[in-house]
């Protein structure tokens, strides 16, 4: 049994020591992805923005692996401000049409950089 940390080229640098996605046998973890356009670096303009960038963040690392969001077991959604809920919800709602993983979603005090309003992560396995 070993595990390996995923990368993709085409995200946005991590802002502490770990990496954006581990893999396990058939198990993929996905770090919290916020929603930085890794092309312009820039965070995008607003919750429902945020929220499809960040999934497709977590798309990205998940493709890196070998899966992708339809084979995701479990999502941790992290809201600065739970009003912002529904507008989040919709997008997710949209990325992942009628696959229904398992998700928690809270408000959370404070998220790691400045303007981001959602951060999400997951665990996926591959197929």
């Amino acid at each position: 049994m070993s595990h390996r940390p995923v990368h993709a080229p085409n995200l946005p640098k991590p802002v502490g020591p770990y990496s954006p996605g581990m893999s396990f046998e058939r198990l993929v973890f996905v770090s919290g992805q916020g929603g930085k356009d890794p092309v312009t670096g820039g965070i995008a303009s607003d919750t429902a923005a945020q929220t499809e960038q960040c999934l497709r963040n977590v798309e990205t690392i998940l493709k890196a692996a070998g899966t992708d969001l339809q084979h995701v077991l479990r999502c941790g959604v992290f809201l600065l401000d739970m009003t912002e809920f529904q507008a989040m919800n919709a997008v997710y709602e949209r990325m992942f049409g009628d696959h229904r993983p398992a998700r928690t979603t809270i408000q959370a005090a404070a998220l790691p950089s400045d303007g981001l309003r959602v951060e999400i992560d997951c665990i996926a396995y591959l197929p």
